[in-house]
């Protein structure tokens, strides 16, 4: 399993092998101490020359990298259980079960970091507790008085320790990485954006506009164009250049209302929505959005050339609130009860009627800074409540 840049655990890898020089020097100190007790001490000698050796080996693989892998952990947790059983050889039974085994708890810790690191904090406690097992077996006896038995309650907690770190040193590495490549993402989208609103973004918008006031088939045209400017504003704030999802239905006969408003969007429409769905009955997920399709068109048409509208749609679990607001010059007060007394009830049929079917309300704020619909319509609402 070869590493695939950098290894995010490489300073807790430096950071081990320095215990395991320290380990190891403890681990001379008491060879030095106690081989004149034990019964072949020629032997105990060769054995720890074997103990030197693999100490210097592991510590070049681990420096370098290439022996961070499963095969060379396990090597080194069998060499470390060898040369623990191998006390048996080198010390009489009566030694063995009062004095520290060799090749010392210290020096064995290092295959319970070494695992630990490799493999988090269930690889490191699984590997003290089989070394803790195996100095049981060894010593004949399960010791239970934990003033005696210290060093093998902090083999656990070393690779647990141990192992949390690595964990967590990996998860940041990960989740910077991730980072890193959203920024680059955001970075080249914002580079994209500027360029496409400085040609092709206006240049659609202008044939949707011109298009529009000439009429005939050339409104074809401008519907296309503006649907491609639909498009590649959202990529430009999104990121997402895929074609406008439809409102498809769920086993309730539901629809997510925001692919409905999402087609009004335009240059001189901002159409704000939640980013997860929207869903109501069909019937009235379609006549909101004819509602919010009207009051666009009276922005359109009385809000002046250079108005632009602002679509707010929120989610307040027991009722949908879908504000439409323009930056035009308002309505003259009167102007709509004038309407009403001379027969024009259109904001009537097409916008307040539309939500008082709907059960809901639709409110209008105006002034000399522009004009708002409050749009309202409760989740109750449907055919059976109406």
């Amino acid at each position: 399993m070869a590493a695939q840049g950098p290894d995010p655990a490489a300073p807790l890898w430096r950071a081990a092998q320095v215990f395991r020089l320290l380990g190891y020097l403890y681990a001379l100190g008491f060879q030095i101490a106690v081989n004149g007790d034990l019964e072949r001490p020629l032997l105990a000698w060769s054995m720890f020359a074997g103990l030197t050796v693999w100490t210097v080996f592991c510590a070049v693989a681990y420096l370098h990298g290439f022996g961070r892998r499963p095969g060379w952990v396990i090597a080194e947790l069998a060499v470390s259980l060898a040369l623990l059983f191998g006390t048996l050889l080198v010390a009489s039974p009566d030694w063995v079960a009062d004095n520290q085994s060799l090749p010392t708890t210290l020096w064995l810790t290092n295959a319970t970091v070494s695992a630990a690191i490799l493999w988090g904090p269930v690889g490191g406690v699984l590997t003290a507790a089989l070394i803790m097992a195996a100095y049981a077996l060894e010593k004949g006896a399960v010791e239970v008085n934990l003033g005696r038995s210290a060093g093998l309650v902090i083999e656990l907690a070393v690779g647990l320790a141990v192992g949390l770190a690595a964990r967590t040193a990996r998860r940041v590495h990960a989740e910077l990485e991730r980072a890193a490549r959203l920024t680059a993402a955001a970075s080249e989208r914002e580079r994209l954006a500027r360029q496409m609103h400085d040609g092709v973004i206006q240049v659609l918008a202008l044939v949707a506009r011109r298009g529009r006031e000439i009429g005939g088939p050339t409104a074809e045209l401008a519907e296309l164009a503006a649907e491609q400017e639909r498009v590649l504003r959202r990529f430009a704030h999104t990121g997402d250049l895929a074609v406008r999802p439809t409102a498809d239905g769920d086993a309730d006969g539901r629809i997510d209302l925001r692919p409905l408003l999402d087609r009004y969007a335009g240059d001189r429409v901002t159409v704000a929505m939640p980013a997860t769905a929207v869903p109501l009955p069909a019937e009235d997920a379609t006549e909101l959005a004819a509602a919010v399709r009207n009051a666009l068109d009276n922005v359109a048409l009385h809000a002046g050339l250079d108005a632009r509208a602002y679509v707010l749609v929120e989610d307040l679990d027991d009722e949908v609130v879908v504000s439409v607001r323009d930056d035009g010059a308002g309505i003259a007060p009167g102007r709509l009860e004038a309407a009403r007394a001379e027969g024009r009830m259109g904001i009537d049929k097409s916008i307040v009627g539309r939500l008082s079917a709907l059960a809901g309300t639709a409110v209008l704020h105006s002034d000399d800074e522009g004009t708002e619909w409050e749009l309202t319509v409760p989740r109750s609402a449907g055919k059976a409540q109406r």
